[in-house]
């Protein structure tokens, strides 16, 4: 999701995908810790996803 994505975004939508990429991370987190996930790459793209978010939503306010 590239800055440009996030910006014609609406607060409330961006606070709805934050919350859905902390649960993406926080379950990859508990799969990792099971030995049952694969795929690092994933949870990688989702904590930078997570901070460009947080990021747009710190340039709205």
């Amino acid at each position: 999701m590239t800055m440009k994505e996030l910006k014609t975004k609406s607060v409330a939508e961006l606070q709805r995908m934050a919350a859905e990429l902390r649960a993406s991370i926080r379950d990859g987190r508990f799969q990792l810790a099971m030995r049952q996930n694969k795929a690092l790459a994933k949870t990688r793209e989702a904590r930078k996803d997570l901070a460009r978010i947080e990021t747009t939503l710190q340039q709205l306010s």
